[in-house]
């Protein structure tokens, strides 16, 4: 009796699989049996040399182009079109090898494991980094491969296909190369002979992740096991037990029903034939009276001629005219008549009166009762104060006029505002780019190691350092630049962070750039500082922060946000601070979603304002840290927190957040996150709507510290401290014009504002 082969399949379940592996296992049996008798059973492992989501998507692109092209393919035989299919599957590696980051070198890191089964006949095709093996009667063969040393994607590939037979009892094992680089084959041959297929290929990677493997972890085994054919027997058909009744006519098991149902429908058939022969007479003798009636004789037709038309459709059309005015004015009459207002019932005139009664008693109580009631009683205070705001919102709703509740409302949140600690500070323009063409766009702001301001402008594509002593702005770096001892020009300046003594920028093409201040005229050394598999970052990096471990040797750990791996990579510096050598390391315990942070703040612990929220994160987890409410709900019920800063150590001192949402700095409690103070600029300025960074400064001890930010186009500053001889609420004139004072910089003189120098000035090679 003729034998069939049956396979035995053992693999590692997916979510069993380490998280840095890209690899990507594919198995397809199809169900139609020409498709089965014609093209067999495909098997396949696609393998990576690395990490990162890009990888993966390249595996996975490898295995669904080869799976599609090799069933599609009809007009060949069955090694021509795995041949075929690999070529295709390297063709669109090629065509997305910038997008998916697969380097620029003569070979890729893509390995291919693949094997078809047709009957007893096996076709094993091997490429790059994946290995198979047969294992028959106990011993371990490797099939040939002439190309493990390259990997797809490569200019030219002819893949090798090994045609052999699989008998019963054989086993074939498609495996990543770093597995057995990691156990050895002949690990891999007893657990394939002494285990079935399944309990074979977890073993080994208990085995894999035990001996410390990381990353391409794919592994697949078969093993032909036998099908004896049966023969086809004639189809059972159930009996069935005789009909008694067959062939009697049908009767009603009732007495006399069969009789009186005859009767029944007999005389409703009567009826309706009566119905019909009277409906028939009724019809034909209206017909008969119709036809008596007297009739009218045709009429002739006339001929109106075109001015009478014409006459009789102006005359149309003036009625018409006349009706719309009439009906106007008798709308504009009672409109007067009646009055344009709206009527508002007395009970709620009664309620908005009594609401209105209520707010005037409440802020007389707090403001002109002959004492400070504030500072005497504020928790009383705060009570008569908000109840007093929500009077005037239910006066608002009753239709009490907004002139009368405006002073009421102003005075009652000046109020609150002062219990709630509000800063009114006075803000001032330090650096103006506004008469520069085409406009500047400033994203970016940083205090540089030498204390001065460094901006990022996009529309200039380079990066600024601004004197608040001579005020000039000069480009220290700008795209296109050409860098003699990096041998690469400067790609577009994206992000800023301040290392120690240096100050860091990274362009577009993933290139991490340093300038080194060597006076404080803008002069200073530009050199590229590599990173380890930078290029692998791709274009969604959000951010770049460092935490300096050595001030004196110029040492700096580098933390770059990428939301594609879900991760804070964090990089340690060589100890001579001449690059980033090593893997980074992921510094989130758990990945989490950080497509919308907005900013990141490091100071041996990491801050993240993500989705309006701030986060800290010690040693990679963040607890029970939260920022507390500033408590003034009532007056701006939503807070989006975007940007973050702090002057002070870790845990020490405050934590300044920018609120989007109302414009303003609010301080905390860096240690425990409870609320400090708020500021805002003085007489309802809207000089902070629109930040695109900031930095506090402190100042000598005793002092207020200073703030500097900027917007489109602009660098302000200002110190954080009371406008003297007001209290928040009220509206002294803040100065905002170019002559004024340059805030807290060294120099006190007034900041006009020129136009940065039009060439970035030389800067020496390291």
């Amino acid at each position: 009796m003729a034998v069939r082969l049956q396979m035995k399949l053992g693999l590692v379940a997916e979510h069993d699989r380490l998280e840095d592996s890209p690899d990507t296992v594919a198995i397809v049996e199809p169900t139609i049996g020409a498709t089965a008798r014609s093209k067999g059973s495909l098997f396949l492992v696609v393998t990576g040399v690395g990490r990162g989501r890009r990888l993966r998507d390249a595996t996975h692109l490898v295995a669904e182009t080869v799976q599609s092209e090799y069933y599609y393919d009809e007009s060949a035989g069955l090694v021509v079109c795995l041949e075929k299919a690999v070529r295709a599957a390297n063709r669109r590696l090629l065509a997305q090898r910038e997008r998916l980051a697969l380097g620029g070198g003569p070979s890729g890191p893509i390995g291919i494991g693949l094997a078809v089964v047709r009957g007893n006949e096996l076709y094993v095709v091997t490429i790059g980094p994946a290995a198979a093996y047969l294992v028959r009667q106990a011993h371990l063969l490797t099939l040939p491969d002439v190309g493990r040393a390259h990997g797809l994607p490569m200019e030219e590939v002819t893949p090798e296909v090994w045609r052999g037979e699989i008998a019963v009892r054989d086993s074939l094992v498609l495996i990543s190369s770093n597995v057995t680089a990691k156990l050895g084959p002949d690990e891999l041959k007893d657990a394939v002979v002494t285990l079935h297929p399944q309990a074979a290929m977890e073993h080994l990677h208990h085995r894999f992740v035990a001996a410390g493997g990381t990353g391409s972890d794919a592994a697949l085994a078969l093993e032909a096991g036998e099908v004896s054919a049966t023969a086809h027997r004639g189809r059972l058909v159930p009996l069935r037990p005789p009909e008694p009744l067959a062939g009697l006519p049908d009767r009603s098991p009732i007495p006399l029903a069969d009789s009186v149902g005859g009767g029944v429908a007999a005389v409703s058939s009567g009826a309706s034939r009566a119905r019909s022969a009277v409906g028939s007479a009724v019809a034909g003798l209206a017909d008969r009276v119709q036809d008596l009636l007297p009739r009218r004789g045709a009429r002739y037709r006339r001929i109106t001629p075109a001015a009478t038309r014409r006459e009789s459709q102006r005359r149309a059309a003036f009625a018409v005219l006349a009706f719309v005015a009439v009906a106007a004015l008798l709308g504009v009459a009672l409109w007067i008549i009646g009055g344009s207002g709206p009527v508002t019932p007395i009970t709620q005139i009664n309620a908005g009166e009594k609401a209105l009664a209520t707010a005037r008693e409440d802020l007389r109580l707090v403001f002109d009762n002959g004492t400070d009631f504030i500072a005497a009683d504020p928790r009383r205070a705060e009570e008569l104060l908000k109840d007093a705001v929500a009077r005037v919102d239910d006066a608002a709703s009753a239709g009490i006029p907004a002139s009368t509740l405006s002073p009421l409302r102003s005075r009652a949140a000046a109020g609150l505002d002062r219990l709630y600690g509000v800063v009114e500070v006075v803000p001032q323009i330090a650096f103006s780019f506004a008469s520069q063409n085409p406009a500047f766009d400033l994203s970016a702001l940083v205090r540089g190691p030498d204390g001065a301001p460094y901006l990022l402008d996009r529309a200039s594509k380079a990066v600024y350092r601004v004197s608040l002593q001579t005020h000039k702005a000069v480009p220290i770096m700008r795209a296109g630049q050409a860098v003699a001892s990096a041998g690469v020009k400067v790609g577009v300046p994206r992000y800023l962070s301040v290392g120690g003594p240096d100050l860091l920028m990274l362009d577009d093409k993933n290139i991490l750039w340093r300038w080194r201040p060597t006076d404080d005229t803008g002069k200073g050394t530009l050199r590229r500082l590599p990173v380890k598999d930078s290029a692998s970052w791709g274009s969604d990096i959000l951010g770049i922060g460092t935490f300096v471990a050595n001030f004196n040797a110029a040492l700096y750990n580098l933390y770059v946000l990428d939301p594609s791996e879900q991760q804070i990579l964090r990089y340690t510096m060589l100890a001579d601070g001449s690059s980033y050598p090593a893997v980074a390391t992921r510094y989130l315990t758990t990945p989490q979603d950080v497509t919308k942070v907005t900013s990141m703040y490091i100071d041996g612990e990491v801050y993240l304002a993500d989705v309006g929220l701030v986060e800290r994160f010690v040693g990679g987890r963040t607890g029970d840290w939260a920022l507390a409410a500033p408590g003034d709900e009532v007056l701006r019920p939503t807070r989006r927190y975007t940007l973050i800063d702090s002057p002070d150590p870790r845990r020490q001192g405050a934590l300044y957040v920018y609120d989007a949402a109302n414009g303003r700095v609010v301080a905390f409690d860096k240690l425990t996150g409870a609320y400090q103070a708020q500021y805002r600029p003085a007489g309802g300025s809207p000089a902070w709507d629109l930040l695109r960074g900031f930095y506090v400064v402190p100042r000598s001890p005793g002092q207020a510290p200073a703030i500097f930010w900027i917007d489109g186009d602009t660098l302000g500053t200002a110190v954080l401290e009371q406008v003297p001889g007001a209290s928040p609420g009220s509206s002294p004139g803040a100065s905002s014009s170019p002559g004024g004072s340059a805030g807290p910089g060294p120099s006190g003189a007034p900041a006009v504002p020129p136009k940065p120098s039009a060439q970035p000035r030389p800067t020496p090679s390291p």
